[in-house]
C-alpha cells in the first residue's frame, strides 16, 4: 500500500471509542473501603434494593447479592422512622458478612426529619439521595433542603441531588412556564420542562454549596423515562456544570423493553463521555432476581469497552448450517461457568476478566472467530465432519471428538486460565 493510500484511509477510518468528560471527583466510603466517582475514576455501577428496609436481614441479604453481582454502590429506601432505625443494623449485618459496599439512603418528603432525628442512620449511610421536588412545598422547601444538606456536611457525606421528571418541583415549572408565556416567541413546553429539570438540579447544587457542602461531594442526576428526553437533558446538563453525573432511565420497564431502552440511552451518553455512575432501573419479571439490573449495567459498560468485569463469550446466532444445539448449550455452559467463578477468580487470577472465549457453530466463521479469541472452539455444523478444532492464542492447538466435547473444552478453558493468569 502506498503512503498516499494509507493517508487516504486514515482520513476516513477514525477509531471509535468512548470519550471521557472530566468532572469533579467524589468519594463514597464506608470505613477503609472507598469508591471514587467522577474525575479519572471508572464509571461506577449502582443498584437499589426492593425490600422493606425495616426487614434488616432480608435487606442485608439483597444488598449482599447486588454487591456480589457487581454493584459498587447500593441504594436503600429510608421512608419511615422504623426504616431509619433499621439502617445501622443493616450496616452491621453487612459488616459481619464482609460486605463493605457503601449504602445510599433514598429520601423523599421527610428526609429532613429522619436524618436529624436518627443520627445513627445518618452516620451509617455513605451517601444521601435528595430529590429537590420532594423536600417540602412553599416556604418549607428551602428550610427542609437545608436541614438535609447540613446533616450531610456535618457527617462529611456526599449527596446526589436527583431530579426526576415524575416529581419535578411544580412551583419552579409553573414559574418558568409563566415566564415563557410572556415571550413574544415562546419556547415549546417540552423545552421549558427540560430547562426546569436542569435548573432544579444546578440551583439545588449551588444552594447546597452555600449551606456548606463541598463541591466535590455533589453528584447530580436528571432522570427521564424517555430515551431521547434523557439524552437531550444530560447533554445540556453536562455543558452547564462539572459535577459528577449519575445516569439512569427512570421507570425503564421490564424484560426486553427495559433492557433495550436503558442500553440505548446510556450507551449514547457514555460514548460521549457523559456519566460517572449508572443504574439500570429494570422492573423484575416474576421470579427474576433483582441482580438482573446489575448484570445489564455491567454488560453495557463492558460492551462499550469502558470496563471489563467478566470474560466475554463470543457465540454465533445459528443458522441453517448449525441445526445442532450443541454450540448453544456449550456457549451457555461456558458463560455460566465463567460468571459463577469470577468472585473467586478476581483474587486468584488478575486480568482474567479481559479474557475472550469463542464458541462457534460451523466452518464459515468458526475458525476465524476462534483465532481472534484467547481460546475458542469451532463445533461442526450440519454435514461437517464430527470434529471440533480448538484454537489457543490464535493457533490451532488440538481437535476434540466424541460425546464429551463440552466437558473437555471446559477443562481446556480452566487449564488456560491457570497457565496464563495464575
Amino acid at each position: 500500500m502506498t503512503i498516499d493510500a494509507r493517508t487516504a484511509l486514515a482520513e476516513f477510518i477514525v477509531p471509535a471509542g468512548p470519550a471521557k468528560r472530566r468532572t469533579r471527583q467524589a468519594s463514597v466510603r464506608w470505613g477503609s473501603h472507598v469508591v471514587t466517582v467522577g474525575g479519572d475514576a471508572p464509571v461506577r455501577v449502582q443498584a437499589m434494593t426492593n425490600t422493606d428496609t425495616v426487614d434488616v436481614i432480608g435487606t442485608a441479604i439483597q444488598v449482599k447479592e447486588l454487591a456480589v453481582a457487581g454493584s459498587e454502590l447500593v441504594r436503600i429506601t429510608v421512608n419511615t422512622p422504623e426504616a431509619a432505625q433499621a439502617v445501622p443494623h443493616i450496616r452491621e449485618q453487612l459488616d459481619r458478612m464482609g460486605i463493605a459496599v457503601p449504602l445510599i439512603g433514598d429520601f423523599h418528603y421527610n428526609g429532613h426529619r429522619l436524618l436529624t432525628d436518627h443520627p445513627a442512620c445518618a452516620e451509617a449511610l455513605s451517601k444521601y439521595r435528595i430529590n429537590p421536588g420532594n423536600v417540602g412545598k412553599g416556604d418549607k422547601h428551602d428550610k427542609q433542603f437545608a436541614q438535609m444538606v447540613e446533616v450531610a456536611a456535618k457527617y462529611d457525606k456526599p449527596v446526589r441531588i436527583g431530579v426526576n421528571w415524575g416529581s419535578l418541583d411544580q412551583e419552579l415549572l409553573t414559574s418558568m412556564m409563566d415566564e415563557n408565556a410572556k415571550l413574544a416567541d415562546p419556547f415549546e413546553p417540552q423545552q421549558i420542562m427540560y430547562r426546569a429539570i436542569i435548573n432544579s438540579a444546578i440551583e439545588s447544587a449551588r444552594r447546597a454549596e452555600e449551606i456548606g457542602l463541598k463541591r466535590e461531594q455533589i453528584i447530580l442526576s436528571c432522570k427521564m423515562s424517555g430515551v431521547q428526553d434523557l439524552v437531550s437533558v444530560y447533554r445540556a446538563l453536562a455543558q452547564r456544570c462539572d459535577y459528577a453525573l449519575h445516569l439512569g432511565l427512570t421507570e425503564a420497564g421490564m424484560g426486553t423493553k427495559g433492557t433495550v431502552a436503558s442500553t440505548a440511552a446510556l450507551a449514547m451518553l457514555l460514548q460521549e463521555g457523559i456519566g460517572d455512575t449508572i443504574r439500570v432501573s429494570l422492573t423484575p419479571q416474576p421470579g427474576e432476581a433483582r441482580t438482573q439490573e446489575v448484570v445489564v449495567a455491567l454488560e453495557i459498560l463492558q460492551s462499550l469497552g469502558l470496563r471489563a468485569f467478566n470474560p466475554s463469550v463470543t457465540a454465533c446466532p445459528g443458522c441453517g448450517r448449525t441445526t445442532s444445539t450443541t454450540f448453544q448449550e456449550l456457549a451457555k455452559q461456558i458463560d455460566d461457568y465463567l460468571r459463577a467463578q469470577m468472585p473467586v477468580w478476581k483474587a486468584r487470577y488478575p486480568g482474567v476478566e479481559k479474557m475472550k472465549v469463542a464458541v462457534m457453530g460451523c466452518i464459515v466463521n468458526g475458525p476465524g472467530e476462534s483465532k481472534h479469541a484467547d481460546i475458542g472452539i469451532s463445533l461442526p455444523g450440519t454435514g461437517e465432519a464430527p470434529a471440533a478444532p480448538v484454537f489457543i492464542d490464535g493457533e490451532k492447538a488440538l481437535t476434540l471428538r466424541g460425546a464429551a466435547i463440552a466437558e473437555e473444552f471446559q477443562t481446556l478453558v480452566e487449564d488456560y486460565i491457570e497457565k496464563r493468569f495464575g
